[in-house]
């Protein structure tokens, strides 16, 4: 079933919980993101057991979804954040994140963030370059505060994933090689104002295989080593990041009890602890996206199967060309099977939800469910074509309860003014 045990049929029906999700459209309208908070935390207390003997910190990579429902459940049961923006940050703080669990990361920090992640007094820096790092020191000098870092070590392992998700390979912009990690310890640990902490990692996403984490974390564990060695500098934790692939259409999840099984191996008699920055597998499969039928149009031989919701509701078929899984909140009344084309009401060739996919043509207004949207959903929708972006709602202890407003006309226009004026 679409969501992987978070929506199941009852009569029928497609149900998130205890709650029809016809009755949350019919209520909230369309397009609709609608997440399940059971099945969030029943992904958190799997990937806790699969590393049990190493008491990870979870640091829910807050990208995936950002949503403050989403944080706020996952602060109130324990987990931390890795962040890449000031806004994230802002968000994760505001959600009840505890700033000691929160890992600031990314390329591309600006000196605002740094004083932003310092004033917070947050876990760590994740710093991913020299310059970087001299940012961040002249930065910690100027507020009187030491920075806690870690460096992002590029393991060289390239991830078999799509190529917009590998990170962990030579030319790509994230991380450095390990001898520049080892270069730039010793040069925190010459500065008052750096304080090394960690040594962190992080491959790609949606990766399946077992041997590319691995291999990162012995790399990792190599690099803190010689830190160690060099330096004379005992870190604290080693960060493999996530990237653990759930099941979709290309293949299925990470095995990540055989995972846990070896890092603890690795991990074994180190005095590092470990953190991990799932995202993805915590909440894709927790959420859908749900978009109502508007016609159906015949071009040559082609048909198409237009819908309320597009490519700025949800980029990633279009981006990705991920596949997603799409069926009807009630099959019932349904046309023929046929070979369609799931598109959305964005002017452009490349907005589509599904392509070549075996559907029966809906009647109009048919509720349709795409699944597995609880992750690079809402978090990339956009207002192009001057589209308001949808609602959301959770679903919790038997409750459905809208936890984002759908955007108005007005809130397009926030923050922008006419020029010249218009005369009054």
């Amino acid at each position: 079933m679409t969501g992987g045990g978070a929506f199941e049929r009852r009569a029928g029906l497609l149900h998130c919980g205890p709650c029809p999700l016809d009755a949350i459209a019919e209520e909230h309208g369309t397009p609709l993101y609608v997440y399940s908070g059971a099945h969030v935390l029943a992904r958190l207390r799997a990937l806790r057991e699969a590393f049990r003997p190493l008491d990870p910190l979870v640091a829910y990579s807050a990208k995936a979804n950002s949503s403050m429902a989403v944080l706020g459940l996952l602060a109130r049961s324990g987990a931390g954040a890795d962040v890449v923006s000031g806004g994230e940050l802002f968000r994760c703080l505001r959600a009840g994140v505890p700033p000691e669990r929160i890992v600031f990361a990314g390329v591309g920090k600006t000196a605002r963030e740094m004083e932003e992640g310092l004033d917070a007094d947050i876990m760590s820096f994740h710093v991913e370059s020299a310059a970087e790092m001299a940012l961040l020191a002249s930065v910690a000098r100027r507020v009187g505060k030491p920075a806690r870092v870690a460096v992002r070590v590029n393991p060289g392992v390239r991830s078999p994933t799509h190529e917009y998700t590998r990170t962990g390979h030579a030319t790509a912009k994230f991380g450095v090689a390990p001898p520049e990690a080892a270069e730039m310890y010793r040069s925190a640990c010459a500065d008052g104002f750096l304080e090394p902490v960690g040594v962190c990692v992080h491959i790609g996403s949606q990766v399946r295989e077992v041997r590319p984490f691995v291999d990162a974390l012995k790399t990792a564990l190599a690099v803190a080593e010689r830190c160690r060695r060099d330096a004379g500098v005992q870190l604290r934790y080693v960060d493999i990041g996530g990237g653990f692939a759930v099941a979709d259409a290309d293949g299925a999840e990470l095995d990540l009890a055989q995972l846990g099984g070896e890092v603890s191996s690795l991990m074994a008699g180190r005095s590092l602890s470990l953190v991990v920055e799932p995202g993805r597998s915590l909440v894709a499969a927790a959420g859908v996206l749900l978009t109502r039928a508007l016609y159906v149009k015949r071009s040559g031989d082609k048909t198409f199967v237009v819908v309320d919701a597009g490519m700025t509701d949800f980029l990633r078929p279009s981006y990705y060309g991920a596949a997603h899984p799409i069926e009807f909140v009630d099959p019932a009344g349904q046309g023929a099977p046929a070979r369609v084309d799931v598109v959305g009401p964005v002017c452009e060739s490349g907005d589509f939800l599904a392509k070549d996919r075996l559907l029966r043509l809906p009647r109009p207004g048919a509720l349709l469910c795409v699944g597995a949207a609880g992750a690079y959903g809402f978090a990339m929708a956009s207002n192009y074509n001057s589209r308001p972006r949808p609602a959301e709602v959770m679903v919790h202890q038997g409750v459905a309860r809208l936890v984002r407003t759908r955007e108005g006309y007005e809130d397009l226009l926030r923050g922008e003014t006419t020029w010249p004026p218009a005369k009054q």
